[in-house]
Parts: structure tokens; sequence; C-alpha cells
């Protein structure tokens, strides 16, 4: 790896490159800028600085035997599954393309079966069983079906209405639709994409899971695109583990489209049900639905769940609940006697056509003529990679076991999640450790039960986190985040490569595997180039660099923002702790003298959790990643344990006197269990307990400025979130959810702020006000109704909640 030195005269190229592209923006005239010559320059500035006297600095990256490629499952909720399907020696097994087929996939060799491999590998792949032919009757003579019967309804009536519900949701597999349409997508996955990479270790164990017998598999994965359905389904029927059903969400589709994706075993959530709240079994479709997934689990035919809607993303959807309702009641009906669960995590370096996450909330519906249209305008030069992530399978058996008993778990109130300076003191986190993340929905659990409720929520939260860890970080991803939280000003490609090859070792660093290799200044050319629409290159004079600058639009910033997404939950902990970290320097910087440097402040550990906590509570849990097993107290000591290790922060033990930034008194539930204990705490002569666990800033020596880099990644969180208090005064309560949130996405835009609103940041601002009582869901058969919580229809109480979250992002204190 070569990380070249940075030029002195950086920042005079950068403020000249600015005065440049206004005066030519204004103009509407082009000046120097790369435009159709920019690979080849690019590709010539990086060759001469490679053959250039130039002094370089030769280091060795994070690689090799330290990437994680086997992510393991939770050892909370399921250790005994820690330990099964897993060995160490799966880890070396190499990556295979899964959209690549070759001779070596056939039996045949020769000349003419390498023109057609393709066609031939397809034939010869084995379509197991398809559900039971006698299905129907099956369905019929369930009793739950039969309950479901009304009063005065006669047999055939409700046998036909059963028959009609049970083909809303499936028809039979079509053997040879099934191997055209793999045919055409291999096609078009080599068209689409360099390479699907799949690592070997991870199918193997999933390979080994599937020998498990009269037990099924169940995929739960993230949904990134229209096109993650398709893509898995050929990757698990190309690799003998059979032809899944792949659930389809709320998208709306032709009757022609949802013919033939039935056909090739997708499955419909049944008319009716979609006012449900997660998928009851009340009623003949939701009996139906049920039976239906019982008769699946006992076929043994892989199911595969989406956790959430590509629009969506982060957010347990509503068809997802269903599904799991009737996983989980499949399951303690003793239907089977286990159900093995496999997180899925995709990772796309270039999404084809706009971005699902800002498209509007009524979704037109998908015909086959618009999917042919959509296929044709990807075919386009710009291709990326994708990469596929299976984890480790685990027992749901067994989560289930482990859940169940936190069932009597008292869990946050709304009250008690506000911040200490609206609605009184935090509570004890040591006496609230069994409190979890994100508590059931009351008006679901009152459709559900709290256990049956809190089953469902627990397993798709944590299979949904499971699946963002999963998923690999593409070098777009990096470069994204380096251009618009590090280098928004203009970077030289030089510095550029420095920058990430610094973000990637942390990344590695953290156990979190990428996915990518190869040499830095491919990796970087490779990922300037699927960004070029948004980015503007200058040549600087005799310099033989090339200045990168992105362009100032509400466009670029936000598909610079979509990517750099992925980067937040690498980093969740360690951005958290800056955001505490940067509420303490708000509260200190007016008092400190011009003399004094942020390095020689003293932060109390008590004070840091305090602000930690309160920045936990206000962030939605599934934004960050963070498990919902993990209690939120717990988690503000791993914060603290994290900044230490990544060197941002560097222990002190003042000897008794007062520190800068101690500037309130200590509560009584801040005190900790190591207070009492001899070997952490002295006792003075006065009897009074002197606090010895106090912090200093710290600069990482391998990446200047990680502070303020972390900081930025969370700052469109918080300034959405802070924007979404001001506009809680505008609509009328009550108002629907769908409402709401199209009104919040227009009052957003309104503003002129450096990051663009998004769909998703909207839905996680609203997840966290209704996690904090400040908006009261009632259920009602046209959606939810939002009201505003009594005590925040005052003025007084929005502003002091405004004014909690201002202290995370306000600017001014790291500059």
């Amino acid at each position: 790896m070569v990380n070249c030195v940075n030029k002195s005269n950086c920042t005079a190229h950068f403020e000249l490159a600015r005065v440049i592209q206004r005066q030519s923006e204004q103009t509407g005239t082009s000046l120097p800028p790369l435009g159709r010559f920019w690979e080849r320059s690019a590709t010539l500035a990086i060759s001469r600085m490679n053959t250039s006297e130039e002094p370089v600095e030769i280091s060795i990256p994070l690689l090799g035997t330290l990437r994680p490629h086997l992510r393991r499952c939770c050892q909370t909720c399921t250790p005994c599954s820690w330990g099964q399907f897993y060995w160490k020696d799966l880890n070396s097994l190499g990556f295979l393309d899964v959209g690549r087929v070759t001779e070596r996939d056939t039996r045949y060799r020769g000349w003419l079966v390498r023109r057609v491999c393709g066609l031939l590998a397809v034939c010869s792949w084995e379509v197991p069983a398809d559900t039971p032919a006698d299905l129907p009757a099956r369905v019929c003579r369930s009793t739950r079906v039969r309950g479901s019967r009304r009063d005065g309804e006669s047999q055939q009536q409700w046998q036909e209405k059963a028959l009609r519900t049970l083909a809303e949701i499936q028809a039979p597999l079509s053997c040879f639709t099934l191997r055209l349409c793999s045919w055409a997508l291999l096609k078009l996955l080599d068209r689409l994409f360099i390479s699907v990479q799949l690592h070997e270790g991870q199918l193997e164990m999933v390979l080994r899971a599937a020998r498990t017998p009269e037990v099924p598999l169940v995929f739960l994965s993230r949904h990134r695109s229209q096109l993650d359905g398709l893509l898995l389904s050929l990757l698990l029927f190309s690799r003998g583990l059979g032809v899944p059903r792949v659930t389809v969400g709320d998208q709306p589709c032709s009757p022609g489209l949802r013919a033939l994706l039935q056909r090739l075993g997708g499955i419909f959530l049944p008319s009716g049900m979609e006012q449900t709240p997660s998928g009851g079994g009340e009623g003949l479709p939701g009996a139906v639905l049920a039976t239906y997934v019982e008769e699946v689990l006992r076929s043994r035919q892989p199911l595969l769940i989406f956790l959430e809607e590509p629009r969506e993303p982060g957010r347990l959807s509503a068809p997802a609940r269903q599904w799991l309702v009737a996983v989980c009641g499949a399951l303690r009906g003793r239907v089977v006697p286990d159900v093995l669960v496999v997180p899925v995590g995709i990772a796309y370096e270039l999404l084809s056509g706009p971005s699902p996450q800002d498209e509007g909330g009524s979704a037109r519906p998908l015909g086959l003529g618009s999917c042919l249209w959509a296929a044709a305008r990807a075919l386009r030069p710009r291709r990326g990679c994708a990469r596929l992530d299976l984890g480790q399978p685990f027992s749901l058996w067994e989560f289930v076991d482990k859940t169940l008993p936190w069932q009597g778990c008292a869990w946050n109130l709304p009250a008690e999640l506000l911040q200490p300076s609206i609605l009184g003191p935090c509570p004890d986190p040591l006496a609230s450790q069994a409190t979890e993340v994100a508590g059931p929905d009351p008006l679901r659990a009152a459709a559900l039960g709290a256990e049956e409720e809190l089953l469902v929520t627990r397993l798709g939260l944590h299979c949904l986190s499971d699946s963002v860890a999963h998923s690999a970080i593409t070098a777009v991803e990096i470069t994204s985040a380096l251009l618009l939280y590090r280098h928004w000003e203009g970077v030289f490609i030089s510095r550029l490569m420095k920058s990430f090859s610094m973000l990637l070792e942390e990344i590695l660093r953290r156990q979190h595997n990428v996915g990518f290799s190869g040499e830095l200044f491919v990796l970087v050319h490779h990922s300037l180039g699927l960004l070029r629409p948004h980015l503007t290159a200058y040549r600087v004079g005799s310099m033989r660099d090339v200045l990168l600058i992105p362009k100032d639009s509400a466009e670029a910033r936000r598909e610079l923002g979509r990517h750099s997404a992925a980067i937040l939950p690498v980093f969740a902990s360690e951005v958290v702790g800056a955001g505490a970290i940067h509420a303490l320097l708000v509260e200190v910087v007016p008092f400190l003298q011009p003399t004094w440097s942020l390095q020689e402040l003293v932060f109390s550990y008590e004070e840091l959790c305090h602000k930690i906590l309160e920045l936990l509570q206000l962030l939605p849990p599934n934004l960050l990643g963070f498990q919902p097993c993990q209690p939120i107290a717990f988690q503000s000591d791993d914060i603290v344990d994290k900044l230490l290790l990544c060197g941002l922060l560097e222990s002190e033990e003042p000897e008794g006197q007062q520190w800068g930034c101690d500037l309130v008194d200590e509560p009584r539930w801040k005190k900790q269990i190591w207070d009492s204990l001899d070997f952490d705490s002295d006792i003075s002569s006065g009897g009074a307990v002197v606090r010895k666990r106090c912090f200093k800033l710290s600069e990482p020596e391998g990446f200047p400025g990680f502070l303020l880099f972390l900081w930025r990644l969370l700052r469109p969180v918080l300034s959405t979130l802070g924007r979404a208090v001001a506009f809680l005064e505008r609509p009328c309560w009550p108002q629907h959810e769908t409402a709401y949130v199209e009104g919040l996405l227009q009052f957003l835009a309104e503003e002129d702020s450096f990051d663009p609103p998004t769909r998703s940041l909207a839905l996680s601002s609203l997840q966290s006000f209704k996690k904090m009582g400040v908006l009261e869901e009632e259920r009602t058969p046209a959606g939810p109704l939002l009201h505003l919580a009594q005590p925040f229809r005052c003025s007084a109480r929005r502003k002091e909640l405004e004014a909690s979250i201002l202290q995370f992002f306000q600017p001014g204190a790291h500059q």
C-alpha cells in the first residue's frame, strides 16, 4: 500500500478550486474539470505518483487472516448454537462468484460446452419436491381453518374462500419457467455486476445446517433493492439448497407479474391482512396463512423473509412481522422440532435506478413491462460489485427459550425514556439492567398478546441487526464517507488514498468485513469512477496529482450520504461516544480561557456515561445496529471502553482536585458498583469518596481528526431529529402516520441544510418520538393515527426537548 506525502499548498488549491467552481456555475461556462478525460487523467496521475521520485510511505494493512469472513451468532441469546456448524477451517476457504458459470459447473467439457455452459448448468440443477400435492385438502382439513368458519356460512362457500385465499398466497412451481428465468438472470447479472461474491465457508456452514434431519431453514434478510429476492433465490437454487419460498413485501404488483413470481417461488400476503396489526390469526386469511407456513416448514422448503422494505431501511416492516408470527406459531405449536434461522447480509456498490429510500410512500404497481424497462436501463457502462453474506445458523427454539423468560422484566415507560432535563432524573441503570432497548408496541400486544409480540419484535430486530452486521463494507461506501464527512472542501487523490487506508484499518479492527481486495490505488480509482457524476476533478499544474471536489448540490450530498450510511453501524459505539464528548465540550468551551486547549480538559466517568445514556435514549436502536438483547445501561460502559481502545480518550487520575468539566453534582443513580470496592476508590479522612475514573481527550496516531469524523457521521440523524421537534407544532393533531411522514419530509426540504432529508431519517425520528412518548399511536382501520402527547402540547416542553437534542450536534465545539 502506498501513501503519498501531503502537499504543503493543498489549502490554497482548495480555495482556488472552490472559487473557480462557483464562477463556472454562475457564468455557465466549463473551466478545467476533467470531464470525459476522467479515467485517463486519473490513471495517468496515479501512475506518475507511483513512478515519481517523491518520498512514499509503505504500510501493510490489516488484511489476510484477520479478515472476519464468518460471523458468529449471538452468544447471549443462542449460546448452544455458538459452536454448531462452525469450524475454524471454514474461514480459510475462498470466494465464489454466484453469477459466473463455467464448464466446471456442468458434467461436460469442450469448446461448445464453454459457449452454452450457463444453459447446461441451469438444466442440471435439481428442483426439490414442491409443497404436497394435496396441499389444498390439508389446508381445508386444518383445525385452525375450520375454526374460522362463520355461522350460517355453507361448507362450499367457506371452502371456496379458503382455496381462493390459498391461491393468493402461492402457486405450484413451474420447472420450465424457473430454469428459463434463472438462465436469463445469469445473463443479467453478468451485465449488471463485475462479480457477485460469496464466501465458500459461509455456504458450507449453511449446507451442513441443511443436512439436519426434519429441521427446515428460514433465511432472514435485509432488503436493499428489488433484485434481492431473485439473487438469493438463484444462490440457493444453484447450490443445492432448493428453491426457496420468497416473501414479497407490500409493493403492489400487476396480476401478470404476481403470477410469474408465484411460479418462481414468490409468496404473498392474502388480501384482508394488510390492515391487521401483525398478522394475527383472526379470520380466514390469517388461518390459511398460518396453515400454509406450517406445511412449508413441514416439507422442509427454505423460506426467505425480508425484514425491511427498500424505501424504509432499518425498520422492521409490517409484512415481516406477519410472516414471523406464522413461523413462531408453527414452532411453538410443535409442527416441526426446530427451525434454523440464517441471517443474510447484502451489499451493493451501485444500485440500479433511483434510490428506493427517496421514493414516495405510495409506490406504483410493478408490472412486467416496467421490470423489463428497469432492467434495460440498468445495462449501462458503470458496473459495481455485489456481496452476499450468510450468518451462522442458530436454533429458533433456543432463541424462544432464552427470550420468553425476559417477559416479566419492566419495559421503559415513555416518561422514563425522556431526558432528565424534561421529566426528571433517569432510572437507575443497574436496577434496570434487564430493560430492553425497544419494547413491544402496546397496541400490537393487545391483538397478539404480550408474549407473542415480544418474541416477534426481538427476533425481527435481532436478525435485522445481525443482517446489518453481516453486510460487508464496499469501497464506494468508504470513499463516500471520506468525501462527505472528512474532505468535503476537496482532496487530492494521494491524500484520499491515505485516508482510505486509515479508515479501512479502523473498520477491520472492529471485526467488520469488507467486500473488496486488491491494490489501494485500483480500489480508490474504481470507487471514484462509480461516483463520477457527483464529483468534479481538476488537474493542478505540474503537481502530478488530481484534485477532487464533491459537487455542491443536494443530489450529490444525498447520493454520498446514502452510501455513507453503511459506515454508521460499524462505528456505532464510537459515534455515540463522540456525540457525548461533543455535548460536554459545548457546556465547557464558553468558560475556557484562550490559552487552554481541549486536550487539557478532564472528563469524569459519571458525566460521560450520563451524556451517553441521554443520547442512547434519543436514538432508535435499529439505526445504530445495536442488538435488543444488550441492556442500555451496560452499553455506556462498553462505549467508554471502546473510546479508550481507539485512542480518543486516555485515562487521567487527578488526586483529589476538581476537574474543569465537572459541572453538576453526582446524582444518587449514577453511583456504580465499584464505588464501594477498595481497589477502585479511596476513603479520605473526612469519609468522602474520591472518584478516580476520569479521562482526557486524545488524538489517535493512525487517524488524525477521527473524533470530528465520527461526530459528523451522527450529524444527519440528530439534525433530522431536531428539525422534527420544530415540526410538531405545525400539523393539526391527531394525524395519520402516512400524512405525518410526508408532511415532515416537505418541512425538512424547505430548509437548505447540508444534509438533505431522506425518508429513512424521517421514519427514524418518528420511531424515536414513539419510543420517548412524544407521539402516541392509535390503531384505526385506515392506519395508525398519531396523537401529540399532553406534556408536549406546551411550547416550553418542546423547546426543552429540542435543546436536549441540539447539545449533541451544535457546531463549534470541535473547531
